[in-house]
């Protein structure tokens, strides 16, 4: 969670940032943590993707609440993201959700209030569904999350989403099964100082596998995020994204998909 916050600020920090998140710096300006242990090559590197990937979000995110200007929007594993306010949507109930000591960090930068709320949870759970109304349609964001279910938990969540709102979109992103297989490997082998972060435990082929998840949501679309290198200021990062998304292993590791219901 840190991590990305600690990417989004970097980026907002740049002459010419790709998403611009300003409430990322500041957070990490007022958040009591040591960045200097996540200011390392190995980390630092990533920040183009992880901006590339929030503002695809941002942008269908944004296209849905155009056309839908008084829907219902459900951020699951929100973690430290401003898009609530980075958005700022007129009219809009927006939810975020994450579990219960991201929560409490979160309180500390942001305040429930008007149409905006934050609700300590974890996702699988099924109670805290229930609080959120099921009278308008719904924009459903999992940035960072479904890739860390089980597949027989990705399918329950997203059954329990579509049965418990009338309509709506999902925005998520997801990984290939060799990037996930990857990760299950360096965690097994690898001791943790070494390879610090979870496993992803469920992949996605192509679109195909999200009426297989849920045969109420129909697939709208992907992009791949490194395909997206012409956003990429800096050219010598922007070639390096060019060159690793002409592989299909590198390019298609990480994917935006969209589908509605």
């Amino acid at each position: 969670m840190l991590v990305t916050l600690f990417l989004r600020a970097l980026d907002a920090r740049d002459p010419q940032p790709i998403l611009g998140d300003r409430l990322a710096a500041e957070a990490v300006e007022r958040i009591d943590y040591d960045w200097a242990k996540l200011d390392k090559p190995s980390i630092v590197r990533g920040r183009a993707g992880v901006a590339l990937r929030a503002r695809q979000f941002d942008t269908w995110a944004a296209d849905f609440l155009r056309e839908h200007p008084e829907a219902t929007v459900l951020q699951m594993a929100c973690g430290m993201d401003s898009r609530a306010f980075r958005l700022d949507p007129p009219g809009v109930r927006w939810f975020d959700v994450d579990l219960p000591d991201v929560i409490a960090l979160r309180r500390k930068l942001y305040s429930d209030g008007g149409s905006y709320r934050m609700i300590a949870a974890s996702v699988t759970d099924s109670a805290w569904l229930e609080e959120i109304p099921a009278d308008r349609p719904a924009l459903i964001l999992a940035e960072g999350l479904l890739m860390y279910l089980r597949e027989a938990e990705v399918s329950q969540l997203l059954r329990r989403l579509t049965g418990h709102f009338p309509s709506g979109a999902l925005i998520f992103d997801g990984v290939s099964v060799s990037t996930a297989r990857a990760t299950q490997l360096l965690k097994k082998v690898l001791p943790p100082r070494w390879y610090p972060y979870p496993a992803y435990w469920t992949a996605i082929r192509d679109e195909s596998d999200i009426p297989r998840w849920n045969p109420d949501l129909r697939p709208r679309g992907s992009e791949a995020v490194l395909k997206a290198y012409g956003q990429i200021p800096d050219p010598r990062v922007r070639r390096c994204y060019r060159l690793a998304s002409r592989f299909r292993w590198t390019g298609d590791f990480l994917r935006v998909f969209r589908a509605e219901f």
